[in-house]
């Protein structure tokens, strides 16, 4: 052996200095975080957390680099991995065997704890199933473990993360969380922080945290009245109309315009229908649901089912900012009473890449057809104003935004 590394002597030496070099930068971001855990102290002080809890809660803390969204110095800037939310279509992403499985499970859930939502509908006005459905996407009714130690997550995303200001926030609150007596071990959250059944934020769990079972805490973890009652208070604070569905479906007519699908152009429920379009599976709507303002959703341009808006879906969207989050949560709810699909299939578009979406974004922007945020994401202003380009340009107009419209803008540059 000694002869071996006297042969290699010189590959050693090569070895050991580049191990050396590769070490420093990480010397150099452990002291970077140590500087920005120092910088945290005062703002967690004023929040009420004792020094005590804050030093054990940092101490041997280390930033998760393998998170999603972080910037690094030195690491390629990688596009954001994003939600399934938004990298997935809406076939992927409503699937049918999910609804039949978890629609199975809510409707016994529905029967198991019906004292508990009735008091959740009383009190807040949210019906069970809307809540049930919250519960079961989030955690599959709390079956789904959340696999990440939430003060590392958090400290990390304060630390790095593309929005780091919100995270720092979030990571103070989690370390008051500590403070105010809740374990460690208890905090287990995805990878952006959220934790509990219905997955609060910590913030959020300090805004809109329930005692519902009354036992002089709030615990989200656990306590599935808790955890249920806080998801509707969070829903009700952000404006949830009592009374007022989420959504109707309806079959568009063939001329449908899917400019016309932003939540700015609103009309009532039967104004939509005097215009053409028809409730899916000829449902019978009431004379509230028809006075009802709505808004148009073409979540796949003219290739799917189309809905008909409220208020209510949008607040559902401040629980997470989606189209197909809040499809998926809205048709799980009406799935627990109602076990039809959507009456019109999604079809089988495929998804552009977000960095292409972004340049389809940008040239829209400069065409002055587009004024929200370049996010890779296409949602209702994207594809309304991607539905804009074609009428201008003469071509087929279906508000979806595929490879080869953007490569007919890309020649018209």
């Amino acid at each position: 052996m000694q002869g071996q590394a006297a042969r290699h002597i010189v590959a050693g030496v090569w070895m050991v200095c580049c191990v050396t070099m590769l070490a420093a930068p990480a010397r150099a971001a452990d002291a970077a975080f140590l500087k920005f855990l120092s910088e945290v102290w005062p703002e967690a002080e004023k929040l009420g957390v004792s020094r005590q809890v804050f030093d054990t809660a940092i101490a041997k803390l280390e930033p998760d680099m393998s998170l999603p969204d972080l910037v690094v110095p030195g690491r390629p800037q990688a596009p954001s991995r994003g939600q399934a939310e938004f990298v997935q279509t809406p076939a992927e992403y409503l699937r049918e065997n999910t609804f039949d499985l978890l629609a199975g499970q809510g409707r016994k859930l529905l029967a198991q704890h019906r004292a508990t939502l009735d008091e959740i509908e009383k009190q807040f006005g949210v019906p069970g199933p809307i809540i049930l459905a919250i519960w079961g996407r989030e955690t599959a009714f709390g079956t789904y473990k959340l696999g990440n130690d939430a003060i590392r997550v958090l400290a990390t995303q304060a630390y790095t993360g593309r929005r780091a200001e919100f995270f720092r926030n979030q990571f103070l609150y989690a370390l008051k969380m500590l403070e105010n007596g809740v374990p460690r071990a208890r905090l287990r959250s995805s990878w952006g922080g959220a934790m509990g059944l219905v997955q609060l934020l910590p913030a959020e769990f300090y805004t809109f945290g329930t005692d519902l079972d009354g036992d002089g805490k709030v615990d989200i973890w656990n306590s599935i009245p808790d955890a249920l009652a806080s998801a509707a208070k969070q829903l009700v604070d952000k404006g949830w109309e009592r009374g007022n569905r989420w959504a109707v479906e309806v079959r568009a007519p063939a001329s449908v315009d899917c400019t016309t699908g932003v939540p700015e152009q609103t009309q009532t429920v039967e104004a939509w229908l005097n215009a053409g379009f028809k409730p899916a599976y000829n449902r019978t709507l009431t004379v509230s649901e028809l006075a009802q303002p709505a808004s148009l959703l073409q979540p796949a341009g003219i290739y799917g089912p189309s809905f008909l808006t409220s208020k209510n879906y949008y607040v559902i969207k401040e629980y997470n900012t989606s189209d197909l989050y809040v499809l998926f949560v809205g048709h799980l709810a009406d799935r627990i009473a109602d076990t039809r699909p959507f009456e019109t299939p999604w079809s089988n578009v495929v998804q552009l890449k977000t960095a292409d979406v972004e340049r389809m974004q940008a040239r829209l922007t400069e065409l002055r057809l587009y004024g929200e945020k370049i996010d890779g994401k296409a949602g209702m202003k994207t594809r309304a104003a991607l539905g804009h380009y074609q009428k201008a340009n003469n071509l087929k107009l279906d508000c979806w935004p595929t490879a080869a419209v953007l490569a007919h803008m890309r020649r018209g540059q």
